[in-house]
């Protein structure tokens, strides 16, 4: 068929799949030559579309596939629904801004980290996922092979970032460096997300170093949005539905924690 053949060279494997359902369902609707043009640019569209939006997952390594819509708000009230729905905008990636997601374990800090991650490949940019151990892993393995640059670079590219559970594990002075020497590289060229179980006081007990620290905080700070997640666990709330723990601590029974800083 000499339409297949031209749908072929032109690379339209999409159009080439759905060819025959397309055109019964512009026969059935009496489909004018325009509209059935945009269907079917339409479905190849779509197609080209998901390829790609599975090609960046791959390459992205999120841990599991979560989105915004399966986040439950409604434990966490703690969350400002308006900031996260400006920030499901985008508009943060466009701006090269980060995000800091602080909070205890177990409150949803990675699962926002990957919807956002998710929202912002849909919409066709680059993004990975790491946890601070497997990234200061694999910059100090390419600092002794001699690549560090290299690797630095393959950091650098991905227009979201996402680094996990900053702050479960100290770095000593180099990887210190090395950390700085990325998100040097990153600032104001790329969007960044860290999830944190540490305040910003405490980050100088993450880098072994307050000077550092700060320098590092100036950088993610100067253009950021932070979200503070102050609740109880997910898990620890199926494990309370299962009987294996008592009811949550009341307001008075515990002190409270001192409000972090917003940016």
């Amino acid at each position: 068929m000499q339409l297949i053949s031209l749908l072929e060279k032109m690379k339209m494997d999409h159009l080439v799949f759905q060819l025959d359902t397309l055109c019964e369902q512009a026969s059935k609707k009496d489909l004018g030559y325009r509209e059935f043009l945009i269907e079917a640019m339409q479905t190849e569209w779509n197609g080209r579309h998901m390829k790609g939006v599975e090609t960046r997952l791959k390459i992205a390594r999120f841990p599991w596939v979560k989105t915004l819509e399966q986040f439950d708000f409604s434990f966490q009230p703690s969350i400002d629904r308006k900031v996260i729905r400006e920030l499901a905008g985008l508009s943060f990636v466009e701006r090269s801004e980060n995000i800091i997601i602080l909070g205890p374990p177990g409150v949803g800090k990675t699962h926002l980290a990957v919807a956002l991650g998710i929202k912002a490949l849909e919409a066709g940019h680059t993004a990975l996922f790491l946890t601070l151990e497997s990234l200061i892993t694999r910059l100090t393995r390419a600092r002794m092979e001699n690549r560090v640059e290299r690797q630095l670079q393959q950091f650098v590219y991905p227009k979201v970032l996402i680094i996990d559970e900053m702050g479960y594990l100290p770095m000593n002075r180099d990887e210190a460096g090395l950390f700085f020497r990325l998100l040097t590289r990153r600032y104001e060229k790329a969007s960044t997300i860290i999830t944190s179980n540490k305040s910003f006081v405490d980050w100088g007990e993450i880098f072994n170093d307050q000077v550092l620290a700060t320098a590092i905080l100036d950088r993610l700070l100067h253009h950021c949005t932070t979200l503070n997640i102050k609740g109880e666990s997910y898990r620890l709330k199926e494990k309370r539905k299962a009987g294996m723990f008592g009811p949550p601590p009341k307001a008075g029974d515990v002190k409270p924690e001192q409000d972090e800083e917003q940016s």
